[in-house]
């Protein structure tokens, strides 16, 4: 069987994404005004103090409206951001989220019914099945996902490097196109948010309009920004994850033969997949106080990118770091992220993972990458993940 180890000359040395591996766990880029946080160790202590190092980094960035941080999940810190994320929590619970099997394993099938003998995995499968499901549960229309993905793709299709210094004319277009694309997926959900006060139904946007916090109701803007942190995190980790766990074992046919023979290595694959090819792999945090870490002083508000990829592949933590292994064990990957803002969302993408998985091995034994197309990764530094990856079935 011909993979794509062979046909693009990959190998486990040549895995490790961008450049060179770093010198030290923790440096400072003079170019950027940007902290490079690689080691294990420093960005688990950077991720597990949000006190330290605070989730909210749009006031260093003043370019960035208010308005997109109002009910930002992902920008808040506490005491508001435990509030906040106890409005959904419950829509994430275990049971919750195992309900969901049947329905996942539905659309799964649905999806590759439409296939024949070749398949695009992202636009086919990988990209669709979550969006549906994250939709189903908000309450927006599952349909209008070919909007959600125009929206989205402007936000992350950029190969170029943040800097807090001097921007290039490109980069400051990228900015105003990304903005441009938020402002519009904001409306669209604000529009949802006013709709359901007037006539609210059984799904997130509803409970999300009714909630109290303090004893107050959320705004629109919340709203509207709470979902929008929730549509986009809910189906991009799984679109990256079902993609890379595949682009993983077809590289690795040693590792897929395993996963053939004994099916209940599905879930230790696909965290090794978050181990190997962590989809987000960076994220940013400010400094609140001067603080040492990886024997580095970094002053305060200072943007800190905490590089969860090369976390995962450090040799202090993981034995042979750039073998991938879907037998590893233990495997204390941090692809989901830690403390406080462990995604929310991480049971329901590992259940969507492995459902997919498991349908597409039975379905297609023979399943790989087609030699005669390469795949094509996502461009943005902070993300890993295929954007195409065709396959023949």
């Amino acid at each position: 069987m011909t993979t794509l180890a062979d046909t693009w000359g990959i190998n486990e040395a040549q895995f490790w994404l961008r450049g060179v591996r770093p010198d030290h766990p923790v440096e400072h880029d003079e170019a950027t005004g940007i902290w490079n946080v690689y080691g294990y160790p420093e960005v688990l202590a950077a991720l597990s103090d949000p006190s330290t190092f605070s989730s909210n980094t749009q006031r260093l960035v003043p370019e960035t409206s208010p308005q997109f941080s109002e009910g930002n999940l992902v920008q808040m810190d506490p005491p508001e951001h435990n509030k906040l994320r106890k409005l959904v929590s419950h829509a994430f619970t275990p049971k919750v989220v195992a309900d969901l099997e049947p329905r996942i394993a539905e659309l799964t099938n649905e999806l590759l019914d439409a296939v024949h003998d070749r398949t695009e995995l992202v636009a086919d499968l990988a990209y669709p099945l979550p969006v549906i499901v994250i939709a189903e549960l908000l309450g927006v229309p599952s349909s209008d996902r070919g909007l959600f993905k125009k929206w989205v793709d402007a936000m992350f299709d950029s190969s170029n490097q943040f800097s807090l210094k001097e921007r290039s004319k490109e980069q400051e277009e990228y900015f105003a196109k990304a903005m441009e694309q938020v402002q519009q997926l904001t409306d669209y959900l604000v529009e949802h948010a006013r709709e359901r006060r007037r006539q609210p139904r059984e799904d997130l946007l509803s409970k999300l309009v009714l909630a109290e916090v303090d004893g107050a109701r959320l705004s629109d803007n919340e709203v509207a920004n709470f979902g929008m942190v929730l549509l986009i995190a809910g189906h991009i980790t799984t679109t990256m994850l079902l993609g890379n766990t595949v682009l993983c074992l077809d590289a690795h046919p040693e590792q897929y033969a395993k996963i053939r023979a004994d099916r209940s290595l599905v879930p230790s694959a696909i965290e090794e997949s978050l181990r190997f090819f962590s989809p987000f792999a960076a994220v940013s945090r400010s400094t609140t106080r001067d603080v040492e870490l990886g024997g580095r002083t970094i002053p305060a508000d200072q943007l800190v990118l905490c590089w969860v990829a090369a976390a995962n592949r450090d040799p202090r933590q993981f034995t042979d770091p750039d073998v991938f292994d879907i037998t590893r064990d233990p495997n204390p990957q941090i692809g989901f992220g830690r403390g406080i803002h462990f995604c929310l969302g991480a049971p329901l993408a590992r259940l969507e993972g492995r459902v997919a998985l498991n349908i597409l091995l039975e379905r297609f034994p023979n399943l790989r990458t087609d030699p005669a197309e390469a795949p094509e990764f996502l461009p943005s530094p902070a993300m890993t993940g295929v954007k195409r990856l065709p396959l023949l079935l």
